[in-house]
């Protein structure tokens, strides 16, 4: 068995499907086929459904599978921590983050990047079950996510700060001469929110169930980019997180109120898998998320009305 071998397996159920595996892997298919055999025959049995096609994993492959993930990851935190030791620490950081917190995102990166200058960041937009997912199966390496609404199982977290809402809505509509709005009167308005998969959503649907209101969008999307698009060029108004006035710019004629009746905030930290050791490159995501302080960065953003 070789760790070559390994990796095969993990890009194949990845990618479900023997030529894009290959590609992944930068071998031919035949290669990558016959890595995943030699791993069969020193294990003893079948990992890989027979067919034409790639159609799953066996039950025994699926076993396998978990424990290849387990072993990469550890071979990558072994030359990780070998790096560290020569120089500096040396590797990838795997960061899912909720599209919530994309607009705060630099303000983790960019530190983790000054402090760890031969490192590097990949940044993926997830929900926050996608990234729980991620963490379980080692495909990444922390994440930013809700710590307070929802559960999550076998994590370590560190706070990094309130999450609030603002109504972005038009200034020359019923509410432009308003310094604030509760949230059953912001659920009569033409919205545009998330779509349900997201926990930001089930967050807002279950702030309107509070004050016996439902919100019924008429425009929903899984990024705040769509959203944004919409408060620009539609008729559309947008319960969204605060953050987001950072990244946005003023838009014509539109005004953004915080939400009251009842101001509501929800925790959102960096949450990286609880296995010991960690790997290095986790244990510096959150070495540098227990020294950062974002909650007055974040209390200092305006905008019109706010």
């Amino acid at each position: 068995m070789l760790i070559k071998h390994l990796e095969y397996l993990v890009a194949l159920a990845r990618e479900k499907h023997f030529a894009r595996a290959a590609a992944v892997c930068h071998v031919t298919q035949p290669t990558l086929s016959a890595g995943i055999k030699q791993l069969e025959d020193s294990l003893g049995v079948l990992v890989v459904e027979r067919g034409q096609r790639f159609r799953g994993l066996t039950p025994e492959g699926e076993r396998v599978l978990a424990w290849a993930q387990r072993i990469l990851s550890d071979v990558d935190g072994l030359r990780q921590d070998v790096s560290e030791t020569h120089g500096g620490l040396v590797g990838r950081l795997r960061l899912g983050a909720i599209p919530a917190a994309l607009p705060m995102v630099a303000l983790v990166t960019a530190p983790f990047v000054e402090r760890y200058p031969a490192a590097s960041t990949t940044i993926w937009s997830l929900t926050s079950i996608e990234i729980q997912r991620g963490l379980d199966d080692f495909t990444l390496d922390a994440g930013i996510s809700y710590l307070d609404n929802e559960p999550l199982a076998r994590v370590r977290t560190v706070p990094l700060y309130r999450e609030r809402y603002v109504l972005i809505t038009s200034a020359l509509g019923p509410m432009g001469r308003r310094t604030s709005v509760g949230w059953r009167e912001a659920a009569d308005l033409p919205l545009c929110l998330m779509t349900p998969d997201m926990q930001n959503r089930r967050i807002l649907d279950g702030h309107f169930r509070s004050v016996g209101a439902t919100a019924r969008p008429h425009v929903e999307a899984n990024t705040m980019v769509a959203l944004a698009s919409h408060l620009r060029f539609g008729n559309y108004s947008a319960v969204l997180p605060k953050t987001m006035l950072a990244v946005m710019g003023n838009l014509p004629n539109m005004i953004a109120l915080p939400l009251v009746e009842p101001e509501v905030s929800h925790e959102v930290g960096l949450i990286v898998a609880d296995r010991e050791p960690p790997t290095p490159v986790a244990a510096a995501a959150v070495r540098v998320a227990d020294s950062l302080t974002l909650g007055a960065t974040i209390d200092k953003l305006t905008w019109p009305n706010t």
